[in-house]
């Protein structure tokens, strides 16, 4: 049988990487995240880690065919062999193209894209609401409030909001993912891969939607 991908898209906010790790542990697959890609390439400083660094240094976007090398060396792995789930990749209908014919060098394609929908007023009240721990502790002023209002709940020091969840940051985050993913979200559409899953459900039923979508496909 050939081997499952699946790709997982969703804005910041929406719970794609959560769900990215559910699904793949309930379909028995590899979760893989481009992010984690990077870090470890970056990390073991490998021909492509330090390939992508020389961009990054410059302040400049690293090039598809570099992303794309990385990703195809992490699908040749053993334990890919049933497939994979991936986050964070492709981006661009480029990527995707790209992505598509290395599926098929390796006698297989992508079975099912969910995309999981969440309007931006909700993101910016998920994203904006997070307070922070010096010790790392997350905290949300709806979802997860500390006892003592930008205290927190264990040694008492001074909460803070991060400048990336800030409510006008976060505006400009989705803003700039609406803006690049909406031609992929088309690409994939036109394939009639793509599966909308409400994502304003609670997480629980988000997973159930999307192993029943995955099921269906």
């Amino acid at each position: 049988m050939a081997p499952t991908f699946i790709v997982m898209l969703g804005p910041p906010g929406a719970g794609k990487g959560t769900q990215a790790k559910q699904l793949a542990q309930r379909m028995n697959l590899v979760h893989v995240s481009t992010g984690d890609l990077f870090r470890d390439n970056l990390k073991n400083e490998t021909e492509l880690g330090v390939l992508a660094q020389q961009y990054m240094n410059k302040g400049e976007l690293v090039p598809d065919d570099v992303t794309v090398r990385m990703v195809e060396e992490r699908l040749s792995r053993p334990d890919c062999e049933e497939g994979a789930v991936l986050d964070g990749f492709p981006r661009t209908p480029a990527q995707a193209e790209a992505l598509d014919d290395l599926l098929a060098e390796m006698g297989s394609a992508v079975k099912v894209v969910p995309y999981i929908k969440v309007p931006d007023d909700v993101l910016v009240e998920r994203l904006s609401g997070r307070w922070m721990s010096p010790s790392g502790r997350v905290y949300h002023e709806k979802y997860n409030p500390p006892k003592v209002k930008w205290i927190d709940d264990i040694d008492g020091s001074q909460l803070y909001q991060r400048e990336d969840d800030k409510p006008e940051t976060v505006r400009h985050r989705i803003e700039v993912y609406n803006e690049q993913t909406s031609p992929l979200i088309a690409y994939y559409r036109d394939k009639g891969l793509l599966v909308e899953i409400d994502g304003t459900q609670s997480i629980e039923l988000v997973t159930e939607d999307l192993t029943k979508a995955v099921e269906e496909a």
